[in-house]
């Protein structure tokens, strides 16, 4: 598979599986060995799990839009830079709906098996701006002074 083709296999897997919601056929797009990492998740989960993130998420945000900033393939890996646009209109994962727009950019390392298949996504969310944009207070106490 070329360096084009793993991209474009990545790209179909976020619109199906975060754009659309079409989880069965994103599903057919990953490896029987498939694990979904995340900065908010405690552990890596299987195809099943990362469909229930996936629909908890959709769900909370109906509107949900994501799309691909950059997208670069070397060897079996593609690195991904997106950004996530949604309304917050219903709560997930313990927080409250809040009815604003958020904007959270993430980073994702996929990795491929030779036959195309995606075998691990290991993805971190801008977690502190999604908290900003909702008006949460940040886990994190150190205040840097400005630059």
């Amino acid at each position: 598979m070329s360096p084009e083709e793993r991209k474009r296999r990545v790209r179909q897997h976020i619109d199906l599986s975060w754009s659309k919601g079409r989880l069965a056929l994103a599903e057919q797009l990953q490896s029987r060995y498939f694990s979904y990492k995340s900065s908010f998740i405690t552990q890596p989960i299987n195809s099943a799990g990362f469909g229930l993130i996936v629909r908890e998420v959709r769900q909370a945000m109906p509107d949900l839009e994501v799309v691909v900033d950059e997208c670069l393939s070397e060897g079996n890996r593609v690195v991904t830079s997106s950004t996530l646009f949604g309304t917050l209109e219903k709560a997930a994962f313990g927080i409250a709906p809040s009815g604003k727009i958020l904007s959270v950019a993430s980073m994702s390392i996929w990795t491929l098996n030779p036959s195309g298949d995606i075998e691990e996504i290991n993805t971190l969310f801008d977690l502190e701006s999604a908290r900003n944009q909702l008006g949460l207070e940040s886990p994190i106490p150190i205040m840097l002074p400005p630059a």
